[in-house]
């Protein structure tokens, strides 16, 4: 939104439900970055405002202003002692100097405009040329978890504050004692945590909704339209709801679910010369199932011309096959010591060309924490995995290469929304179709105390604050690509042949693909135009 154009300032502000002073308008226009600061403005004032004063967006400049040239990093966050549970094999991570947060990342409805700000670099790395790839939402060295009542309430206080603040602008809600307080017949709308989810006796949904006040019910007539929405939420995520209230004031009758959801207007941002990625995951090497002639002829076919415009290398978790993850896992280990397993990867590692730029995220087959968001390598496994001096960090984390946000995430959580959503929705066949749901929520793991393992930490790590460019998964095995509101979606299968636990589970892996995004592509509407999957397998 250029600063010239009040107009376009005003319509911005209308469009999430806020009114304003003229005077405010001008101060906004005039800041060295407009949308940041209505950002900031929206996210400062309370809950129930509906006109931005004068004074409520000078007190946020001159907020800003008052921190000079320091970076808005440096507020940092203590660091606890190791969520390793007494296990010597298992990774806290190391800390990284000077903590920073992630409040320098782009808002939501300006991507493809970066604030003049550079993105925290979390990398186990310093001194690194600028134009390398950066970090962002990295918690190694900033967990602060001890398991207390205290620190779990502390992340859904933090979850609901971040995504109620997605959804503040589309709808006028207010708290749900505010709501309790309002007269039958009233219209309404309330931003809240699912709770619960549960049917009537005549078949209609009923949704209790929780937000920092309280908790209040809203009820989904099964003849609606919107009915079948219910079958896509999980418990724990944050929605708003819209309706009108019964004549005795005790329950919302639903008309509209919102998600936090990617804008539809949202465009993604593109490299400005012509450079590819290699998105990868899952290699498991230490498995007697590692398939490592297909990994022979991925990195071979990287030294071709073919691939010189590939220049990165982003491997989304499981390095290793790790060891105990499964049961009778032990039978099928080629490589039995955890650390001899690393040493090999790192082998395998040197093969593919040494100018390429690596990052790596760890998975929940690779020693560090299970509990997500799992801190990156310890310092013995990132000497081990020194070759071509790859950047490690933690799961999941943004990494931003020639000006493209790539979330990157191993995606335990996918075997939990597969399991929860409805067949069409999401499935082991379309792994991207379940990482759609998550970017419509928002979070990486919305549900708390199922499959995934959640660690209690004094922010919400997992959730996407900011919409990424690309999204990045593996864990599956299968290979799934699509588009979501324009965001590129990839599950990029793995190394390793079937097991006989995957044959338990009827999961038929996809070995050997490397898809290729062309990172300078990414605005074309042809998928075959940016993105190439490549098969060695």
């Amino acid at each position: 939104m250029p600063r010239e154009t009040p107009a376009r300032i005003v319509n911005e502000l209308a469009s999430r439900g806020y009114n304003t002073d003229r005077e405010a308008v001008t101060l906004l226009a005039e800041a060295p970055d407009t949308e940041a600061a209505i950002e900031r403005a929206i996210e400062a004032v309370p809950d129930d405002t509906i006109k931005l004063s004068v004074d409520d967006v000078r007190t946020v400049l001159e907020t800003e202003s008052g921190r000079g040239n320091e970076s808005r990093s440096s507020t940092s966050v203590p660091s606890s002692a190791s969520s390793s549970d007494g296990d010597p094999s298992v990774s806290g991570g190391d800390e990284p100097p000077e903590p920073p947060n992630d409040d320098g990342r782009s808002p939501v409805e300006t991507k493809g405009v970066h604030s003049g700000e550079s993105p925290p670099d979390t990398s186990s790395r310093t001194g690194r040329d600028p134009d390398e790839p950066s970090i962002a939402g990295d918690v190694t060295g900033r967990s602060t978890g001890t398991g207390e009542y205290e620190d779990f309430l502390a992340v859904f206080r933090d979850r609901y504050e971040k995504l109620s603040g997605q959804l503040r602008g589309r709808v006028n809600h207010r708290p749900t004692n505010a709501v309790e307080s309002m007269p039958g017949g009233s219209e309404a709308a309330i931003v809240g945590m699912v709770a619960d989810i549960r049917s009537t006796a005549n078949g209609h949904w009923l949704i209790d909704l929780e937000d920092t006040t309280g908790t209040f019910p809203a009820l989904v007539m099964k003849d609606r339209d919107m009915a079948d929405v219910v079958d896509d939420l999980l418990f724990d995520e944050v929605i708003a709801v819209e309706g009108t209230l019964a004549d005795d004031g005790g329950i919302l009758f639903a008309d509209s679910i919102h998600f936090p959801d990617v804008p539809r207007t949202f465009e993604p941002s593109t490299a400005d010369r012509e450079v590819s990625a290699a998105l990868i995951s899952d290699v498991h090497v230490g498995s007697q199932e590692f398939d490592a002639d297909a990994w022979n002829r991925f990195a071979e076919w990287l030294h071709t011309p073919e691939a010189d415009r590939v220049e990165y290398l982003l491997l989304a978790g499981d390095m290793v096959e790790g060891v105990g993850v499964y049961p009778d896992q032990d039978e099928e280990l080629d490589i039995v010591d955890i650390y001899d397993q690393y040493e090999a990867f790192a082998e395998h590692l040197k093969a593919v060309p040494g100018d390429m730029e690596i990052v790596m995220i760890p998975g929940n087959h690779d020693a560090v924490r299970l509990a997500e968001p799992q801190p990156a390598f310890d310092e013995e496994l990132r000497e081990i995995m020194s070759a071509h001096d790859a950047r490690i960090t933690g799961n999941p984390s943004t990494v931003t290469v020639e000006g493209v946000d790539i979330l990157m995430y191993h995606g335990v959580s996918l075997d939990e929304v597969i399991a929860e959503l409805p067949e069409e929705h999401a499935s082991y066949d379309h792994p991207d179709r379940a990482m759609a749901q998550l970017l419509k929520k928002r979070h990486i793991a919305p549900q708390f105390g199922g499959h995934t393992r959640i660690a209690p930490e004094e922010r919400d790590y997992l959730v996407m604050e900011d919409v990424p460019d690309i999204f990045h998964t593996g864990h599956v095995h299968k290979l799934g690509y699509g588009a979501y509101h324009n965001v590129l979606t990839i599950n990029s299968a793995c190394w390793q042949e079937q097991t006989s636990f995957q044959e338990s589970v009827n999961i038929e892996p996809d070995v050997g693909y490397a898809p290729i995004v062309h990172l300078d592509k990414l605005d074309e509407s042809d998928a075959s135009d940016f993105l190439t999957i490549r098969s060695f397998g």
